[in-house]
């Protein structure tokens, strides 16, 4: 596997205008992937150094590769960004996320993020954790009706939790045929979308996306130095509001209770958001590459 078996880097143009990687400084990548997004800010400027950062031991081999040339400007983590953002030391000038699943995972059967027929139901961004399958197969009916309900935005999630048990009492999850079959049976004429909403609320789950980054977000913006930058790309709502409203909050200078007569809070904003809208991929990158059709892009400045 080569660093040219990874699709491109959503919205990199963007990325840099934010991040301004021409400053120099330490800058953490904590979803590196394939490494696209690392080599754009590395050759932006020889004062960079990167710290590289994904939960995927395959991804940090293949971008080992693509990002070899800069030799000891690049550290390596294989861990999830929130870890990161407690083990890492240094003061970070930019900190990007690019959150989500690539899609070289997508792409590999054998990784099991498709619905494609016969993939097996793993899910899982790092080499270890209970797959799809094991969730499927042990989960209680309650807890998969949570799941479905909260990260698939499925008004049917206790009708179909309580398919999900039936089924696994005869005959246990192991491939995704499994599961759409179950979802034919609640959702009469399911479409891809509707598959597409299951199979990410399963990923979400299996991987703790949504705890992760409600949990990195804060830590992250304390490892920002005064000015320091933090840009997010989200590909859905869920992720997208954790971040739109982090940042709004950090963006104000009282979040007080409004019962409250006078300000007892911090008294002042911690930075300033610098995307008042999310920012969206061009129409010709959108279709030049297909997985950035549903980026937002939000950025965050640390105050001076």
């Amino acid at each position: 596997m080569s660093g040219g078996d990874y699709h491109e880097p959503v919205m990199v143009d963007e990325v840099l205008a934010w991040l301004e990687p021409a400053r120099g400084g330490w800058f953490l990548d904590g979803t590196t992937g394939g490494g696209g997004h690392a080599e754009a800010v590395l050759s932006a400027s020889d004062g960079v150094r990167l710290i590289a950062v994904d939960r995927d031991p395959e991804a940090l081999r293949t971008a080992r590769e693509r990002l070899a040339r800069f030799g000891d400007r690049v550290r390596w983590l294989n861990v999830d960004y929130a870890t990161a953002a407690v083990r890492v030391e240094e003061a970070l000038t930019g900190v990007l996320l690019d959150l989500g699943v690539s899609s070289w995972q997508i792409d590999r059967d054998v990784r099991g993020f498709s619905f494609r027929e016969g993939v097996p139901l793993d899910m899982r961004m790092s080499s270890s954790g209970e797959t799809a399958a094991e969730l499927l197969n042990t989960a209680s009916e309650e807890r998969l009706a949570d799941i479905l309900y909260h990260w698939g935005e499925e008004r049917r999630s206790r009708r179909m939790a309580r398919e999900i048990v039936t089924r696994r009492s005869s005959a246990p999850f192991r491939t995704s045929d499994d599961l759409v079959s179950v979802i034919e049976r609640v959702i009469p004429r399911a479409t891809m979308q509707d598959r597409a909403r299951i199979f990410q609320a399963l990923r979400i789950a299996v991987n703790e996306e949504l705890e992760i980054l409600e949990r990195a977000l804060p830590l992250l913006r304390e490892r920002l130095i005064d000015g320091g930058v933090l840009v997010v790309l989200a590909y859905h709502s869920l992720e997208d509001r954790l971040v739109k409203n982090a940042f709004r909050e950090w963006s104000q200078s009282c979040v007080c209770p409004p019962e409250l007569p006078v300000c007892v809070c911090r008294g002042r904003p911690l930075g300033e958001t610098l995307t008042r809208k999310p920012q969206m991929p061009t129409r010709a990158e959108a279709e030049r590459n297909p997985r950035a059709r549903s980026a937002r892009l939000r950025a965050w400045r640390r105050a001076a």
